[in-house]
């Protein structure tokens, strides 16, 4: 028993050669390196960008040739007329979003769910996949022509009493217009990852609450829901964590003035003063803006769901 421990302690006392681990799990190292690659060239370098908020950037002098200004392009962007109906219009759009677009995937994914006849499930999978793989300037241009004064969407509302109108000048309809074409883009492809976790749900859960006389909407909220909440939690603190980053893409290709008081948002005014004004230095603080938001309400939500449930990001 004593050589034993001699030798135990003796095997413990030996150090790890350097770079052991990285010999025994080579492979594992090379498959992502990629990925680190990717994220050190395009995520982390990039962030030296950040000194352009601090500046009066000059693109001929470079970041370090131009001239340091502190917070004004700060105080020009949180004082300026655009600031508080620009993060309105944003805050709107994505807790619309939020309350309608985020739970549709969900409830489509409990619906293929209960469908008996594979061939059926299938086919009505592919076809919900279908927009996710259309152009969003394909898209755009759909939208424009079916809510124009004499499109498809607009003689279906006129016979049920609307008055006739192009849809996309009226500020009132955009957020609305934008919010269910986003659910009819987008919800297929997010139902992906929730079919996927149906799939793991304990069959004999179900079979024990037949027996029992449970119904299928007791069965729903009693086991499938249960079941995936910790996939639900995940992509709902993904979803707030980007909430001020409104697609601006659809927004512009969308938009007009007439629609700026409720369309315009946050990162399509970015887009505006970098690339059509050339302010870089106040485009580049109200991204910077936008960034720190989003990563306080991550952390934020994070920490609300470890205490709140067992699930959470890190």
């Amino acid at each position: 028993m004593e050589v034993k421990n001699k030798l135990s302690r003796r095997a413990g006392s030996v150090a790890t050669p350097p770079f052991a681990d990285f010999i025994r799990h080579k492979w594992l190292y090379f498959m992502v390196a990629p990925l680190v690659i990717y994220y050190i060239l395009f995520h982390y370098i990039p962030m030296f960008g950040l000194l352009v908020a601090f500046e009066r950037y000059v693109p001929s002098k470079g970041i370090f040739g131009s001239s340091f200004i502190g917070f004004e392009n700060f105080i020009d962007f949180f004082t300026g007329p655009f600031f508080f109906s620009r993060l309105r219009n944003t805050v709107v759009i994505s807790l619309s979003l939020l309350i309608f677009s985020f739970p549709a995937p969900i409830i489509l994914a409990l619906l293929l769910n209960e469908i008996k006849s594979k061939a059926f499930r299938s086919v009505t999978q592919t076809l919900s996949y279908l927009p996710h793989f259309i152009s969003l300037t394909v898209v755009c241009g759909m939208i424009r022509s079916f809510t124009m004064d004499n499109g498809v969407i607009t003689d279906l509302l006129v016979n049920f009493g609307f008055e006739r109108q192009s849809m996309l000048s009226n500020p009132d309809l955009f957020v609305s217009i934008y919010v269910i074409s986003d659910i009819w883009q987008t919800i297929g492809w997010n139902s992906i990852i929730y079919i996927s976790a149906l799939t793991a749900v304990d069959q004999e859960l179900y079979e024990a609450a037949n027996i029992d006389g449970a119904t299928k909407w007791q069965q729903v909220i009693h086991i499938t829901l249960p079941s995936i909440a910790p996939t639900i939690v995940i992509m709902l603190l993904l979803r707030i964590g980007s909430i001020l980053n409104v697609g601006y893409e659809k927004i512009i290709l969308l938009y007009n003035p007439l629609t700026y008081d409720t369309a315009d948002v946050l990162q399509s005014l970015i887009y505006r003063r970098g690339l059509q004004e050339f302010d870089w230095g106040y485009s580049t603080a109200a991204g910077m803006f936008n960034s720190v938001v989003n990563t306080a309400l991550l952390i934020l939500s994070n920490k609300i769901s470890t205490k709140v449930s067992e699930t959470a990001l890190w």
